[in-house]
């Protein structure tokens, strides 16, 4: 945040809570708010506090690169919360519907005037102000920056229009077995992804447990918006389906249409249309992939790139990917014009052929059940995990040991795999603890 000239100066050269540089004169940290009133004057030596980073968050190259712990929100906060940003930058021009676009996040300085000066002419002591901050009324959230003013739906304050960090940008879920994590990752200027996690029971009083995660696809409008949409939708649909006796693979093929018939309402709002005339061509779109577990019974379903691995608790069987992708690379590798290596060495690899969305060319949601023999984890997740560890055995190498277990701390390790490996994009990952009875066994099937 930059000040008008004054001569009370800032204790610290560096932010204490994002090492954002300061300017003398700075009350709070325009990066991340920080108010810096309450930092003593003298100490050398910055606390070991994290704060999330605000919707302004510095792109690569141009400020201090955001570290995984930086991109939390405090809490944990339901998979399907939506988000908006009104600072995200257009697509280039002519970029494929499937193309990830990685654009910097909007500057978030703002000036405010300086205060009046005393009769004496010395500038006053924030500090020692006598009059407190207005508070806004119970219930609405409070400006990290002003400290005074209501956060709007938008996510900016009412005060001094600073934007507030996003819950978005770190998610995190747990349901009994089943857990989800979802991040910003290090190189987008927001979270595109967004996933469900929910439980249920068949109507015989047996449980059904389901994951639903969906990648945004960054070319299109209001890809962050697509994804919660479709996920909400998805999950919505499962649990009103599969008690009402619906099979699984069933419900999971309902689950995927209205999940796209969520992504198309978007494309029909009109105040967008006025805004943006193109808006069919550049209809809001996002891949999905889900898994149920339900009577003995793995059924996932999936439309786009997004993956569900299966990896065995005893880690001397071998692990498998059980989807497909709706991509240039697959189509490659299924004519047998290119290997699998030279297909994902490509740089049209993760080109997806498949999305939701008004201009998708056709909704071909592809399902598949499986019976398995044994206990596992089911691994379901976004490119944005799955390309640092692409085959199953990477994949089973990259989950810890103890993730049937603890399936949170796992999704947990699982994500921080991928900032370790770059974050090159947003990372998304629900993990799925599946039980096999001591006297269950059975041939895997599946049907697309």
């Amino acid at each position: 945040m930059k000040m008008s000239p004054n001569h009370q100066e800032t204790a610290l050269s560096r932010c204490p809570g994002c090492e954002e540089p300061l300017e003398p004169g700075d009350l709070f940290c325009g990066a991340c708010g920080y108010d810096l009133s309450a930092v003593p004057e003298s100490p050398q030596d910055n606390p070991t506090i994290v704060i999330a980073v605000p919707a302004g968050d510095h792109a690569p190259g141009s400020g201090p690169a955001a570290g995984p712990a930086a991109q939390s929100a405090p809490g944990s906060v339901a998979g399907s919360a939506a988000g908006t940003d009104r600072s995200a930058p257009p697509a280039p021009a002519g970029a494929p519907a499937a193309a990830r676009f990685d654009g910097p996040g909007a500057s978030g300085d703002f000036e405010l005037a300086a205060p009046a000066p005393a009769a004496d002419g010395a500038m006053p002591d924030p500090r020692t102000s006598a009059e407190p901050a207005p508070v806004p009324p119970a219930g609405t959230k409070v400006c990290v920056a002003c400290r005074a003013g209501h956060v709007d739906h938008d996510g900016y304050c009412e005060n001094c229009g600073h934007a507030q960090p996003r819950e978005r940008d770190h998610m995190e879920q747990e349901l009994g077995s089943v857990a989800a994590v979802s991040d910003r990752g290090l190189r987008h200027h927001r979270n595109e992804d967004s996933f469900a996690v929910s439980a249920t029971a068949l109507p015989d009083g047996t449980p059904a447990v389901l994951a639903i995660v969906c990648d945004g696809v960054s070319s299109a409008s209001r890809p962050d918006e697509a994804s919660a949409a479709a996920a909400s939708a998805a999950d919505e649909a499962l649990l009103e389906s599969l008690p009402r006796g619906t099979h699984p693979q069933q419900a999971m093929h309902e689950a995927i249409v209205a999940a796209a018939e969520a992504v198309n309402v978007l494309a029909q709002d009109t105040g967008q249309a006025e805004q943006d005339p193109h808006r069919q061509q550049n209809a809001p779109a996002c891949t999905l992939v889900g898994a149920i577990m339900a009577s003995g019974l793995l059924v996932v379903g999936w439309v786009g790139d997004s993956r569900v691995y299966w990896v065995p608790q005893d880690r001397s069987a071998p692990p498998a990917r059980l989807t497909e992708d709706d991509s240039w690379a697959a189509q490659m590798v299924a004519a047998g014009l290119m290997n699998e290596a030279e297909a994902y060495a490509d740089e049209r690899a993760h080109a997806i052929t498949g999305w939701l969305g008004a201009d998708s060319y056709e909704l071909e949601p592809h399902t598949a059940s499986f019976k398995p023999d044994r206990p596992g984890l089911v691994v379901v997740c976004t490119d944005g995990l799955w390309n640092y560890a692409e085959s199953a055995a990477e994949m089973a190498a990259a989950v810890p040991v103890d993730a049937y277990e603890r399936p949170l701390h796992g999704a947990q390790v699982l994500v921080g795999h991928a900032l370790d490996g770059g974050g090159h994009d947003n990372v998304t990952v629900a993990l799925l603890p599946f039980a096999v009875a001591p006297q269950g066994a059975g041939s895997a099937h599946s049907s697309g």
